[in-house]
Formats: structure tokens, C-alpha cells, sequence
């Protein structure tokens, strides 16, 4: 497997690739990689030439300069794993590197579109900008035929739909939320939470799913159905930063539609101990058994 520490030597990499035809699967990610990561370099293995992957903290999404300190980094470990999974190259490289400047006031900010308002657009100010302007720049960088994202992140995935609809590609592919056996949503924030924090976090899922029941037992009132997850986490003695239903073709940030809906996706941010962890689940896709989260 390839190794390469300067954007610059991807880019000429990926040139090569494209010259020769090759089908390029790329998966950006930030390191502190966990299984669910390791699911979606296997999927672009499977279903390309090749797969990359990109090894980058970008300081431009986080809103909290703490929170930015404390992200875990461990390039050689992130490599060791990925080399054990088929992938074939993966590259990492510095502020400047990426953007041209250490200076990032100096960085041109990419437009995050109408997906960013409300929840986490409104919970973490400037966030969906980072991420659509480090996005802009990797796919750039590496020009490929697919870029792969997990569902847990749902609202950064419309985001990242609108960068790859402006720029014409690629194949934006988002896969199934990549779970604990508790029904927790892996996560690299996991490692943070103590045996006990793990246990409550694990009602996240929970809530969810009787959420989700609801909606197969016939509810369709966007209210409603947020009703019932709140009351959820409520019993679990989870006071969350939001627990929403949206429309997950239909946008509508901070309001919730009017119902009745045809398709649902329920959406949560809430804090477990120091910890603030998302989750979200499609309400009229597969279920989340409730073995899964028991």
C-alpha cells in the first residue's frame, strides 16, 4: 500500500490512475479509524480499480479549538489498518498542504448549500462550511469515480451530495451506519466514554428504534413521531441538543415538515458525559432490530 504525506503526491497519483482508465473509490476521512471506517474501504475496494483514502483533521469544521486538540491522531495506525483491508493508497498532508496556506482566514470557503441550516448547522456554527470546503478540496485533489460516506453523519451527506452536484462528480455513495453491538453508532468520539457512558449512550439507539417502531405501527405526524423519541431518551435520562424528524428528500433546517410524511428520517445530537455523539435513523427503511440495541 501505497503511503504519501503530501497531498501533491496524490494528486499525481490519481492523474495516473485516471490516464489508465482506472476506477478511483476514495474515502476522506479524519484518522482515529474504527470499523465503521474499514466497511466503507472494503465497499470501495469491492466496487473500483482502486481504493484511496485521505488521513486529514481539518480545523476548518471544528467550531471548538478544544475539541479540534483533543481528536485522537495516529497516521501509522490508521495505515496499518487500512493496509489489512485492501486499500490501496492513502495520503495525509498539513493546512498548507491542502490549502495552499497555513493561514486559514485565507481560505476560500466552499458553499455548503440549504442542507446545512438547522440541527447541526445550527448547533455547530461554520461547521458545514469546513466540511464542504475541505470536501471541494479533496475531491479536487483526487478526482474520483466514487467517494463513499457513512449514513451516521446523514445531514454532512446532503452537504457533501450539493459539493459533488456543483463540480459535476463523483458518485457520492452513502452506506449503512456502521454499529456497536448495543446499537451504538461507531464512532471515533466513542473512545472517549467510560464503560458507563457507553451503556447510556446506547438509549440513543434505542430511541430510535421506538421511534422507528412507531412509524411501522402507521404514525406519519412529523410531531408525533419526535414526540416519541424524546420521550425515549427522556426516560433514559437523555436531555438532547435536538431530536428531530425531517423529510430526508425535502430539507426544511430548523422547522419540522408538515406531515403527514411519506419517508422519515429521525435525527439526534446529544451529550453523554463530556461527549456530544449524532446518530439519526431512515424511519421507512430497514429496521433496526431490537435485539441490535437491547
Amino acid at each position: 500500500m501505497e503511503r504519501w504525506i503530501d497531498p501533491a503526491q496524490a494528486a499525481r497519483w490519481c492523474a495516473s490512475a485516471d490516464e489508465r482508465g482506472l476506477a478511483v473509490g476514495f474515502v476522506p476521512t479524519m484518522g482515529a479509524l474504527h470499523e465503521g471506517h474499514l466497511e466503507l474501504v472494503r465497499r470501495a475496494a469491492r466496487e473500483n480499480d482502486a481504493a484511496l483514502v485521505s488521513v486529514f483533521v481539518n480545523p476548518l469544521q471544528f467550531n471548538d479549538p478544544a475539541d479540534f486538540e483533543r481528536y485522537p491522531r495516529d497516521f501509522d495506525g490508521d495505515a496499518a489498518q487500512l493496509e489489512a483491508v485492501g486499500c490501496t493508497a492513502v495520503f495525509t498532508g498539513d493546512t498548507t498542504g491542502f490549502f495552499g496556506t497555513a493561514d486559514l482566514a485565507r481560505v476560500p470557503r466552499a458553499d455548503p448549500g440549504p442542507a446545512a441550516r438547522g440541527l447541526e448547522g445550527e448547533h455547530r456554527p461554520g461547521h458545514f462550511e469546513g466540511v464542504a470546503t475541505i470536501v471541494r478540496r479533496l475531491f479536487q485533489i483526487v478526482r474520483p469515480t466514487r467517494a463513499y460516506f457513512g449514513e451516521k453523519d446523514f445531514q454532512q451527506t446532503l452537504v457533501v451530495r450539493h459539493i459533488a452536484r456543483a463540480l459535476g462528480y463523483p458518485e457520492v455513495v452513502v452506506c449503512p451506519t456502521s454499529r456497536e453491538p448495543s446499537g451504538l453508532a461507531r464512532s471515533s468520539r466513542n473512545t472517549r466514554l467510560d464503560e458507563l457512558e457507553r451503556a447510556r449512550a446506547a438509549a440513543i439507539s434505542a430511541g430510535l428504534a421506538e421511534a422507528q417502531r412507531a412509524w411501522r405501527a402507521g404514525e406519519r405526524d412529523p410531531a408525533a413521531l419526535e414526540a416519541v423519541l424524546a420521550a425515549s431518551l427522556a426516560r433514559a435520562g437523555i436531555e438532547p441538543e435536538y431530536a428531530a424528524v425531517r423529510d430526508p428528500h425535502h430539507w426544511t433546517g430548523r422547522e419540522r415538515p408538515a406531515g403527514p410524511l411519506e419517508q422519515a428520517q429521525a435525527l439526534v445530537a446529544a451529550r453523554i458525559g463530556a461527549v456530544r455523539l449524532i446518530d439519526n435513523l431512515r424511519l421507512d427503511g430497514p429496521l433496526l432490530r431490537r435485539e441490535v440495541v437491547s
